[in-house]
């Protein structure tokens, strides 16, 4: 099985976890079914049952080492991430914004290695998007699911974790072109032309993935009526997922799932 995460981390009925689950079949990925979670426990144990898949999660699995050296937090991940899991988000905003502060204009944020390539927001950004809250809610549900994250964490092998990114797709579609908002002044007409776009250009597989989408016109009319983008997003995080399934099968090379050598704190956007 393939799971594609569309992540938040406070989920409710009205912003629900979205999982997309489909399979692969040479030079394409299924999308078989869209799955909804409204509290963070439910995702949890359905991530811990015994079946075999491979994932990509849309939250950041590490922190900036620059960050984690400044504040004076553990070196090694996994006590790095006890430590950050530990912390209440109060103190979490708290020290990180105090480290911003202390930083001149135009560096505030420190980043990590795979933002550059990914295009994506610094991990310890905690708002516009709360991806430092992601990680703060995201990761110890994964780890105590006993999940594999490769490259950072041994777990049970046949349920393996990727972090994964839905803009890195969808920005070598549509350049800037926005597809999305949780606004309903801005879910506007051209957002949904962009959500088509999005959705053609995967079922013709033009990405630098590779591979082609298949669906069926119902699951296709729910990815583009769905003006939050959540529905895609979970679609782009499986194709990710699919990629790196892919590409661990052809070579399966320490990470493995194609991922580079990457610094074992912070972590690396698959496919990036």
């Amino acid at each position: 099985m393939l799971i594609g995460c569309d992540f938040t981390s406070s989920p409710s009925r009205r912003k629900p976890i979205v999982l997309a689950l489909g399979d692969r079949q040479p030079g394409q990925v299924r999308l078989l079914q869209l799955q909804t979670f409204s509290t963070l426990p439910e995702l949890g144990h359905w991530l811990a049952e015994p079946r075999a898949w491979v994932g990509g999660f849309d939250l950041p699995f590490g922190l900036p080492r620059e960050l984690v050296a400044t504040l004076g937090w553990p070196l090694e991940w996994a006590a790095c991430m006890r430590h950050y899991a530990s912390l209440s988000r109060e103190t979490i905003r708290h020290e990180f914004a105090a480290f911003c502060n202390a930083r001149p204009v135009g560096r505030k944020f420190a980043h990590r290695q795979t933002d550059g390539p990914a295009g994506s927001s610094p991990s310890m950004k905690w708002v516009n998007p709360p991806v430092a809250f992601m990680l703060h809610a995201g990761v110890p549900l994964l780890l105590e699911a006993g999940v594999s994250l490769p490259g950072l964490h041994p777990g049970d092998p046949h349920r393996v974790a990727l972090e994964a990114y839905p803009g890195l797709l969808a920005r070598e579609i549509l350049g800037q072109r926005s597809y999305k908002s949780d606004d309903k002044a801005k879910q506007t007409p051209e957002r949904l032309l962009a959500r088509k776009d999005v959705l053609s250009a995967l079922e013709r597989g033009q990405t630098r993935l590779g591979l082609r989408l298949k669906l069926s016109t119902v699951l296709s009319e729910e990815l583009v009526q769905d003006p939050s983008g959540d529905s895609l997003d979970a679609t782009l995080c499986l194709m990710q997922a699919a990629w790196a399934a892919q590409q661990h099968q052809l070579k399966a090379t320490h990470p493995g799932y194609g991922l580079p050598d990457f610094d074992p704190l912070e972590g690396w956007i698959v496919s990036a």
